[in-house]
C-alpha cells in the first residue's frame, strides 16, 4: 500500500497552475506580437498580393504592346527605305 505524500501532491499541483499560466502567457505574448505585426505592417504602404498581380499584368501587356509597336515600327521604316530607293 503506498501512502500519499501532501508535500509531493501540492509540489504537482503548484508545477500544474504554473503550466496552465505560462500556457496563457506564451498565448498572450502570441496575440500582442501579431497584434503588433499587423498594425505595423498596416502603417506600411504595404501592396497586397492582388494589387501587385493586377499591375504586373498591365506590365506583362504594356511590354508586349511595346514589341508588337517595335516590330511595326521596323517594317514601316523598311517601307519607307524601300520607297525612296526606288524614287
Amino acid at each position: 500500500m503506498q501512502s500519499r505524500n501532501k508535500f509531493l501532491d501540492d509540489m504537482s499541483q503548484l508545477m500544474t497552475n504554473a503550466m496552465g499560466v505560462a500556457q496563457g502567457a506564451k498565448t498572450e505574448a502570441e496575440t500582442a506580437m501579431k497584434s503588433l505585426v499587423d498594425r505595423w505592417m498596416a502603417d506600411r504602404d504595404f501592396v497586397t498580393r492582388e494589387e501587385f498581380d493586377a499591375v504586373r499584368a498591365m506590365a506583362q501587356k504594356a511590354r508586349e504592346e511595346n514589341t508588337a509597336l517595335a516590330a511595326r515600327i521596323a517594317a514601316l521604316e523598311e517601307a519607307q527605305a524601300a520607297g525612296k530607293k526606288k524614287a
